[in-house]
């Protein structure tokens, strides 16, 4: 039998370079993509603890005990609105996502003793053209959104 001897060192010098610059951009981009699939997760879990507090401050005052029914008046709305976006139920301070708004919240009755608060969101991806309405080409001609919306629902029952 015959044995075979590695190749010599100097042919394999540049291999390595090689093989690095082919990887690089591939290693790259799924690193890039972990971190905005990480950062989607985290305003998702923002929008949801967001609707979660709006729902549980308007099932505490929602209750009319002598309609027996919940009661939405413009201004509890709007305090629930704010609760949502700013945290409290005055319009003060900075929105707990940059973006969000008032109107992004839609506060409503469900049956006679719930409370429901939704909010919608856009995802804007820090890569791409720099704006949510952007896009980038796919394959076959197709073209692949960048914005990707956001739902955050909670229903509670009125206190």
């Amino acid at each position: 039998m015959r044995l075979h001897a590695f190749k010599h060192p100097k042919r394999q010098q540049g291999l390595a370079m090689v093989e690095f610059t082919l990887v690089l951009p591939v290693l790259l981009l799924l690193l890039l993509s972990l971190g905005e699939i990480g950062r989607m997760l985290y305003q998702y879990n923002v929008l949801l603890q967001a609707s979660r507090d709006a729902d549980r401050f308007v099932a505490s005052h929602a209750w009319d005990s002598t309609l027996g029914a919940v009661s939405l008046s413009n201004a509890l709305q709007t305090q629930t609105k704010n609760v949502a976006v700013y945290g409290v139920p005055a319009n003060t301070g900075t929105a707990v996502l940059s973006g969000l708004t008032p109107g992004n919240v839609v506060v409503a009755a469900v049956g006679t003793d719930h409370v429901r608060v939704t909010i919608t969101y856009t995802f804007c991806p820090v890569i791409g053209s720099g704006n949510c309405a952007g896009s980038i080409p796919g394959f076959f001609g197709n073209q692949i959104a960048l914005s990707i919306p956001l739902v955050a629902t909670t229903v509670m029952r009125a206190l």
